[in-house]
Parts: structure tokens; sequence; C-alpha cells
């Protein structure tokens, strides 16, 4: 508990510029009067600012990124603005970044959960990495965590979380339907996919998820076989139409299209990406291949229909000739 008056003598007193003793007050702690309105406002705002301070450090999260390239720490960035203290761990060295961000970092596994008892885990690997990832990972030692993925595959990562996570921790799955270059000037509007799979301390999972939500994501609560089923008939579909686009080499002419120009941004955003990612997408999401298989039929299709009017329209000028 702060008392008021110590508080007030400590922390307003000396800093009172109007008070001739401000520096040197020896008055009885508990019966100094303030010289003026200026000081009451100000012992106000000094207190206020003190509360605050501990009312957000009581609910700040530790949060530890497993896995800190480029999309754990744009996570990262989000999570240390949103006042939480935030630990990266990655095969990789990425201490000095992680200082940049403020962030801690460790390349153990043992040490990041030994040293900071984190209270969230999120698993921010590749979609090819994360089975060999929790494989490693001294996985009894989240017993007490929520553990959250961020994989672009759903039913995938459940069951891996699922499968290693201890049957005492809590499992969040989720998508940020974003990435560091569409998420880069604002997270306003960008959806954020979820699956509460095992949550028993919900305070905690609706901590984690109110950073999305604070920062003006859409959430949309769906079950992993409901997101993969849409993510096949939109993000492989995108990648698809994207990296076949890349082998035609299309490039731009003076006389673009706006239609032209959304297929180039098509192309600029997929081609990115690393085709691990597009392998993961097609491997581990079981309704791809019947996306690709479609878009083949449907290619097939519309080069049919092509030659068939073609046949009809020359037989027609043969005929009228």
């Amino acid at each position: 508990m702060v008392n008021i008056s110590d508080f007030y003598h400590r922390e307003i007193v000396k800093r009172c510029g109007r008070c001739a003793e401000a520096l040197h007050c020896d008055t009885p702690r508990g019966r100094c009067v303030p010289g003026s309105a200026r000081v009451l406002l100000l012992a106000c705002l000094f207190l206020l600012s003190y509360f605050m301070d501990q009312v957000n450090s009581s609910n700040s999260l530790t949060i530890a990124i497993v896995g800190f390239g480029n999309f754990g720490q744009f996570l990262a960035k989000a999570f240390v603005q949103a006042g939480h203290r935030v630990i990266g761990h990655s095969r990789t060295n990425y201490e000095a970044i992680a200082r940049q961000l403020g962030c801690g970092f460790e390349t153990s596994a043992d040490a990041l959960m030994d040293l900071h008892n984190p209270d969230i885990v999120v698993l921010s690997t590749s979609i090819l990495s994360t089975e060999e990832v929790l494989r490693r990972f001294p996985t009894a030692k989240l017993r007490s965590c929520l553990v959250v993925d961020v994989l672009s595959v759903k039913v995938y990562a459940r069951e891996l979380m699922l499968r290693y996570a201890p049957e005492e921790a809590d499992i969040l799955a989720t998508h940020p339907m974003f990435g560091p270059e569409s998420g880069r000037g604002s997270w306003r509007g960008l959806p954020f996919v979820f699956e509460r799979t095992r949550v028993r301390q919900h305070e905690r999972c609706e901590a984690f998820l109110s950073i999305f939500r604070e920062r003006g994501c859409t959430l949309i609560e769906m079950p992993c076989q409901e997101h993969d089923h849409y993510a096949a008939s939109t993000q492989f579909i995108t990648h698809t139409t994207g990296r076949m686009l890349a082998e035609l080499k299309i490039a731009s002419t003076p006389i673009n299209t706006r239609g032209f120009e959304a297929l180039l941004a098509v192309v600029e955003t997929t081609v990115r990406d690393s085709f691990d990612l597009y392998y993961g997408l097609y491997r581990f999401n079981p309704n791809a291949k019947q996306e690709l298989e479609k878009m083949q039929r449907a290619l097939e299709q519309v080069r049919a229909q092509l030659e068939a009017y073609d046949r009809k329209c020359r037989e027609a000028e043969a005929r009228s000739a």
C-alpha cells in the first residue's frame, strides 16, 4: 500500500519549483502544505500516473516468442508496445535485434522457460519446422503456459500442439492473416482468426487476444477445420496465382490497366514469401490439393470454351464468305 504523505513529500515537494524549501524541506511528513493550486494539481497527476503504472504492471504478460525471424520480430514489436514483457528464442542469435525492440533473448529453450517463466509461449516457426521445434523443446515446462501458434494452417498446428503440449497447458490456435508488409502501417480491419482449442485460464487468453483487438484487428473465432477450408480457396489460390504469373514473367508496361496492376501486386506479395511457406500450405492443408486440381480443370475448361467458340466463329465466317 502506498503511503500518500510519504509519496507527496518525496515525489511532489522536492519537484516543486514554487516552494523555497523544495530541495531541502524538513517539514514533518504529512504536515507540509502546498503553496499553490499548481502544486496540488501536480500531486494529483503524479498519483494518477503512479497508480496507472501499478495497474499496467499487474496486467502485463510475459510472452515468449519461439521463432524470432521476421514475423516473430513483427509480433514482438506490437507486444512490447502493448506493455508486455517479451523474450525471443531462436536457433539464430537475434540478441542485438531483440534489444533494439525492447525484448530479451535466449538461445536456450531451457533458459527461456527456467529464467523467465513465461505466461504465454507463441510458436512463430515455419510450417515445415514446427514439429521439429516442438520435438526438441522442453515441453514439460509448458504446463502452466498458454501455448499459441500463428501458423497459416490450423488443423495441422492444432494437432501438433495437442500432441506435444502437456495436458495442463492451455492452447490457442491463431492465424493473423497479415504480416510485416500488409500490417506495416496499421492493423485496423485486418483479420485475426482463432480457435480456443483448450482454454481454462480465460482471463489470460482474453488479455492476449486484446492485443490484436486494441490494434484494430477484426477478430474471427472459427474452428480450425473451417479456417483451412476457407484458406485453401483464398490464401492458397492467391499464392498459386501469384507464382503462376511469376513463371510467366509478367512485368509492368507503359499501358498498365488497374487490373494488371493488381496482378503485379499479387505476384510481388506472393513471391516475397518463401517457397517453404507455399509448400507448407500445399502439404498441410488437406483442402489445398483439391483447389489445385480445380484450378487445373478450370484452366482446361476455359481453354476448351475458347477453342469451341473459335471454331464456331470460323465456321460462321466460312459460310458467309
